[in-house]
């Protein structure tokens, strides 16, 4: 039931923005705004968010509103998978984050795990293109899709960063506490079998 809530709100707020963009009046960009605080009001009966930052969040952007793109690199020593601590919440994940512009998904996944564990990686294929919308994601303000990159270790040394504070290598039976709202027990696991199967996986 909250996941249909927070799919209405993101939709409400999703029209309103672009109804404020494209209003041929200021009667019609009222409306839209009114909407977007209703929008803002119903997300924050659901997310674990302050209604200010939600705010923020809805009003950050003009134009259309599509899904948000987020990068996470999977890199394997040995049969375990490379998972660094996010300071923000004490919780591990797989290296990555938002895309950034003027970079390929390849080139942000190579550049996440650099940056986050001071890994040298190149890129080897896409395993999957997922929505948080499944895969046991937690409401979230955004609605995310996830570019999974299965990258190739090649040289340099593990180290924290301003983001996180350690990483290393973990075996897929035996995984830290997981940033769930990066991902989560259920997207591990279907990255597990993804690195099992040639096809790319998108759902």
């Amino acid at each position: 039931m909250e996941n249909e809530i927070l799919r209405i709100a993101r939709r409400v707020q999703a029209i309103a923005q672009s109804g404020i963009h494209f209003a041929g009046s200021e009667f019609d960009r009222e409306r839209y705004e009114e909407l977007r605080g209703l929008s803002v009001e119903l997300t924050g009966t659901i997310c674990d968010t302050k209604p200010s930052k939600i705010r923020d969040l809805f009003t950050n952007e003009t134009g259309f509103q599509t899904p948000k793109v987020d990068v996470r690199s999977v890199v394997l020593k040995e049969g375990k998978i490379l998972m660094v601590r996010e300071r923000i919440d004490g919780r591990y994940s797989m290296p990555g984050g938002f895309a950034d512009i003027n970079y390929s998904p390849s080139e942000v996944a190579v550049k996440e795990v650099r940056e986050e564990t001071g890994l040298n990686v190149r890129f080897n294929r896409v395993l999957a293109i997922a929505d948080t919308d499944r895969h046991g994601f937690p409401p979230l303000p955004y609605h995310f899709y996830k570019i999974v990159i299965l990258c190739d270790l090649v040289d340099g040394d593990l180290r924290d960063s301003i983001e996180t504070s350690e990483a290393g290598f973990f075996d897929f039976d035996n995984l830290p506490e997981l940033s769930v709202e990066r991902n989560t027990p259920s997207f591990l696991e279907m990255i597990r079998n993804q690195l099992e199967s040639p096809v790319t996986y998108a759902d």
